[in-house]
């Protein structure tokens, strides 16, 4: 064998096995969002725990310290729904994506709501990122109170960066914004998203009952 002939195998050995280990990699990401979706859902009342409200707290503060901007829509919307952390990942024609958060009514937390996400289609790799849900209004909100709410198929999330806000807007009473957890990102495509929504209750003598 010519050491030209070896030197092309070596590389496309190694291309190969590079592709095997993103292939892998994929297939692991995958994996662990459709176990999470199949997880048991929330209980039928969620518990409050203030670590929780921390957690949505200081999302929104990355969220607010990346476009300042977004203090309007804060500010303006009758409620909003906080997701620190939203996995996704696809391998070929099969993906999905999974999420915990939290849902404040007028500024105060009131319970707990999980993503699921199934897409069929030709797609690969894996993504991580916060999201925020704006509702415009109080029929808004109740909308998505019901539970069982879903996004149409069109939706996406706007990729939070500096100023970005000055240029979104309500779609169907919804603002969706989204931070990656690392690197950069268009945009977000949330279509087909599912919600579910847990009303929290507070034992008599939390701190919150007077």
């Amino acid at each position: 064998m010519s050491l030209d002939l070896f030197h092309g195998f070596f590389l496309l050995n190694n291309k190969n096995t590079d592709t095997m280990m993103n292939m892998k990699r994929n297939v692991c990401v995958l994996l662990l969002v459709l176990t999470a979706i199949a997880a048991s859902p929330l209980s039928l009342f969620a518990g409050w725990n203030p670590h929780e409200e921390n957690s949505a707290q200081q999302t929104i503060r990355l969220f607010q310290k990346t476009d300042p901007g977004l203090q309007i829509f804060f500010d303006e919307a009758y409620g909003y729904a906080v997701f620190p952390d939203v996995y996704k990942g696809g391998i070929l024609l099969l993906g999905g994506a999974r999420g915990e958060g939290y849902v404040y009514e007028q500024g105060t937390i009131i319970g707990r709501s999980s993503i699921t996400q199934i897409n069929v289609g030709p797609q690969l790799g894996g993504q991580a990122f916060s999201e925020i849900i704006f509702f415009r209004s109080q029929a808004d909100l109740e909308n998505f109170k019901k539970g069982n709410y879903e996004l149409n198929a069109q939706a996406s999330a706007v990729a939070v960066t500096a100023g970005v806000a000055t240029n979104s807007e309500y779609s169907d009473g919804v603002a969706i914004f989204a931070l990656p957890k690392s690197g950069l990102m268009a945009e977000a495509s949330v279509g087909g998203q599912k919600f579910s929504f847990k009303p929290y209750y507070r034992e008599v003598g939390s701190e919150n009952d007077n």
